[in-house]
Formats: structure tokens, sequence, C-alpha cells
């Protein structure tokens, strides 16, 4: 009667045991379900690929994407795709539709509807650098750029070394171009941080 019981109480640790370890594994799994959801719907991660955004993007530093319901706006750290160029690129969003973008080379300004950019992020003045569109040029060393309906101006931190909507090849993007903003840099970990 005694080994009977015995008998019975390792069977019922063993159903047990089985039990518990089938819970964790139910509960890893939904966990991993919801984090891939929420990067599917909501979150992407890039990885930064050249030097145009120097100074704040370095080459090969790794991003998340916010994408879910996003409507790009000025000073944004946008992610899209360029069929010009035919890659994804990453710039940063200057004019919306409707705006009126003015670059004077000359003082290295950019004024948006008439207000001069305060743009702490560049790391050198911006020089007329050769993939500049001749079309938008009003001036010698002036270009305006009305942002068509549906469209972004963007451009990239590093002015002077940077293929942008400044370049016919590139130009205004489509909204529907825009995959989302850049908010977090997550590598290398000494470089952590929200983006700005």
């Amino acid at each position: 009667m005694s080994n009977e019981t015995d008998k019975n109480e390792i069977e019922e640790e063993k159903q047990g045991f089985v039990g518990e370890l089938l819970d964790w594994l139910e509960a890893f799994i939904f966990a991993v379900f919801i984090v891939l959801l929420i990067f599917i719907f909501i979150f992407r991660s890039v990885v930064v690929d050249g030097t145009s955004m120097l100074p704040t993007l370095e080459n090969a530093q790794q991003l998340i994407l916010v994408h879910f319901n996003y409507k790009p706006k000025r000073g944004d750290i946008i992610v899209a795709n360029s069929p010009g160029l035919n890659k994804t690129i990453i710039k940063r969003c200057i004019g919306v539709a409707g705006d009126t973008v003015i670059i004077d080379y000359s003082d290295s300004s950019v004024t948006v509807n008439g207000d001069k950019l305060e743009e702490t992020y560049l790391g050198e003045p911006m020089q007329q650098i050769e993939i500049l569109d001749p079309t938008y040029q009003t001036a010698p060393t002036v270009y305006e750029y009305h942002v068509p309906e549906g469209t972004i101006f963007a451009m990239g931190d590093n002015r002077n070394g940077s293929r942008d909507s400044r370049a016919a090849d590139v130009g205004f993007i489509s909204e529907e171009d825009v995959l989302g903003r850049a908010v977090f840099r997550f590598a290398p970990l000494d470089k952590l941080g929200k983006l700005e």
C-alpha cells in the first residue's frame, strides 16, 4: 500500500513539473509573439549605412524606428525608400507639404516659411556641392524649394556629404516612401540614447 502511494506521489510530481514547464513555455511563446507584433506594427530596427547624417549618426549604428500611424514632421530623423537611388536613406525632415525652404550657401542658412532654422546638430558650414539641382537656384548662392502636397524635403546633417532632396535623383520624398521616424539608438552601447 505504501509503495502504491509513493508511486502515485511521484507520478503527480512528474505531472506537476511537466504542467509547470508547459505553462512557462506557453508564457514564453506568448511574450515572443507580443514582441514580434510590436516590432511588425509599431517599431522596426534599422542600421545606418554611410556618413550622410554625421555628426548625429555614424555608419553602422543601429536605430529603433517608429512607423505605426506616423506622419513626418519638421526636424524628425526619417527613414525612407528613395526610388531614384534605389535604396533606403536616413535624413532629417526639413520641410513638409506646403512649406517653402530657402537655402543660402553664402551664410550657411536654411529658412522654412521665412523662419531661420537653428541647426545646432550640424558639424560644419554648408557649401555649394555638385549634387545641387540647378532647377531650384534663384541666385548664385540661393536655392528655393516649394514642397508639393504629399511630399517632404529632407537633408542629411552632413550637408557637404549627403545626397538628399537637393539632388535631382532624390528630390522631394513621397510621404508614402517614408518608413518611419528614428527615435532611439541602441547600438553601439556607448552611444545608446534617444534621438533628437
